[in-house]
């Protein structure tokens, strides 16, 4: 401890990081991402089949962090692919863009782009 009563290093941030870390980190976002997006369609397929639990406070907002999070990112395919039938291929291809994305930004990051 120091005269102020603080600990010498606490401010320091963690000085050690290297492109690969980051690029880790980064992809591990987008991997947290694409679950999240994952867990909300399987939720609405739940829904769909009519499963849905009496009352409950706690599904009701986990659904609505779902929703918060991940429709603004798929809105943005439902307006260019229209379902088929009952099918909605949007979440599909907004995962497969957002792997590409996860690929193209962390291969940016390394320096292996």
């Amino acid at each position: 401890m120091t005269s102020t009563g603080a600990l010498p290093f606490a401010g320091v941030l963690v000085a050690a990081l290297t492109r690969t870390d980051i690029a880790n980190y980064v992809s591990a976002l987008f991997e947290v991402y694409i679950a999240l997006i994952l867990i909300y369609i399987l939720a609405q397929l739940v829904l769909g089949f009519g499963m849905r639990p009496p009352y409950s406070r706690t599904f009701d907002a986990v659904l609505k962090f779902l929703r918060d999070v991940c429709d603004p990112y798929l809105r943005l395919f439902r307006k260019f692919i229209p379902p088929l039938g009952m099918l909605d291929l949007s979440p599909m291809i907004a995962i497969i863009v957002l792997y590409a994305l996860a690929s193209v930004v962390t291969g940016a990051i390394n320096g292996t782009l």
